[in-house]
């Protein structure tokens, strides 16, 4: 809540510091309510919050564009579209991360877990492939200063797949991983449930031809009774003995969440069906849904459209998937679509994902939390993030 000091000018005047940013006549969202006001930042974090406007000649007029919290990006699929752009064409590690950190950066994302699959039926699919060198080349990029955003790793782990132990081992004590997902993208069960949306997939973003389709769902079968079992009792112990969040992936039935409470998962992540979000909420597990599905009216799988979830009152947060600029789009449409407040909408792509990540830190304007903020104009009814900034310097 903004906290009543007076006249702004004075409060300023009276505790004057030169590297201090002050920014006023903006449209402050906080966890729980909207304002126009002015906000302080000190030494990478929020400092000040008011709700009158300060007249000192060095505060930054916003003329009554928003002042967001930094979006919090759980699970993105976007670094790996820069590493292999086309099938087959695997990019210089470097270049990949810069180009895909800009983009976050000015979809005004902050936090962003990258996430990147081990484990895949293809051999030359990129999550078959050794990620050793990707991420020395994050930490280097860090260390020199390259990144705009903070960028943390959700391994997102395949379960069938024969590699997928074994290519995981890179990640398996980084201090980066902040989220583990278990996923089973074997066709005719969870997000495949309908082979033809499988078929459409397959063969048309991956072009593969009709045989190859069929043959690597044979494949694929043989492969679920093999591993998947033993891998996920692997992978949940890994979680749980270094206290890493776990999510379950395209949870389907009220049978999927039961397991992945037992396990102890704390996230369903894309439940593609009401029934699977219901039975996640009433089980404590936080419900994230693609912002793409909401932007786009539906999924593209054919499962449940997160606006009858949001409208429902069983969405926590998003993740932008495969769209960074997805996630400030959706959180704007659930208020013209779902009747969210401002403050709500933007909970799902800020706070909410924190809290899941277990990241206290961050994902609200509030005082003594981290500086991270985007401005962010409307223009024609979406929202233009005109600004970012990162522990409470301007990156964007």
């Amino acid at each position: 809540m903004p906290s009543p000091h007076g006249s702004w000018a004075s409060t300023f005047r009276d505790s004057f510091v030169s590297n201090e940013i002050i920014i006023t006549n903006a449209r402050v969202i906080t966890r729980e309510t909207a304002f126009t006001g002015t906000v302080g930042i000190k030494a990478g974090e929020i400092s000040r919050i008011d709700d009158s406007n300060c007249n000192l000649s060095r505060a930054e007029n916003w003329n009554g564009d928003y002042l967001l919290p930094g979006l919090v990006e759980l699970h993105t699929d976007n670094l790996e579209k820069h590493l292999m752009p086309r099938p087959k064409v695997r990019w210089p590690e470097l270049p990949a991360l810069m180009a895909h950190d800009a983009e976050i950066a000015a979809a005004g994302i902050t936090t962003v877990f990258d996430a990147l699959g081990v484990g895949d039926v293809d051999a030359q699919a990129l999550r078959s492939q050794d990620m050793t060198v990707l991420i020395d080349g994050l930490d280097a990029a860090e260390r020199d200063g390259m990144l705009r955003a903070d960028h943390r790793l959700h391994v997102r782990c395949e379960l069938p797949a024969e590699n997928a132990v074994r290519l995981f081992e890179p990640f398996a004590d980084h201090r980066r991983v902040g989220l583990l997902s278990l996923m089973d993208h074997t066709p005719g069960q969870r997000q495949w449930m309908n082979m033809d949306h499988a078929r459409t997939y397959y063969t048309g973003k991956k072009g593969w031809s009709q045989e190859k389709f069929d043959g690597v769902v044979a494949e694929s079968r043989e492969l679920q009774a093999r591993y998947s079992e033993p891998h996920r009792r692997y992978f949940v112990e890994h979680a749980r003995l270094r206290n890493i969040p776990l999510a379950s992936h395209d949870d389907t039935t009220p049978e999927h969440v039961a397991q992945a409470r037992s396990e102890g998962i704390s996230i369903s992540e894309f439940p593609t069906t009401m029934e699977a979000a219901r039975s996640a909420q009433v089980s404590g597990l936080g419900v994230v849904m693609g912002a793409p599905n909401m932007v786009r009216g539906g999924s593209h799988s054919g499962n449940v459209a997160a606006l009858d979830l949001a409208r429902a009152g069983l969405l926590d947060a998003f993740s932008s998937d495969y769209v960074p600029a997805s996630l400030m789009h959706a959180a704007f449409l659930l208020v013209d679509q779902a009747g969210f407040s401002v403050p709500a909408a933007i909970a799902t792509v800020s706070v909410n994902p924190a809290r899941l990540a277990r990241l206290d830190d961050r994902g609200e304007i509030a005082g003594g939390k981290r500086a991270d903020f985007c401005r962010v104009r409307m223009i024609s009814g979406l929202p233009k993030v005109m600004a970012t900034w990162c522990g409470g310097q301007r990156v964007v």
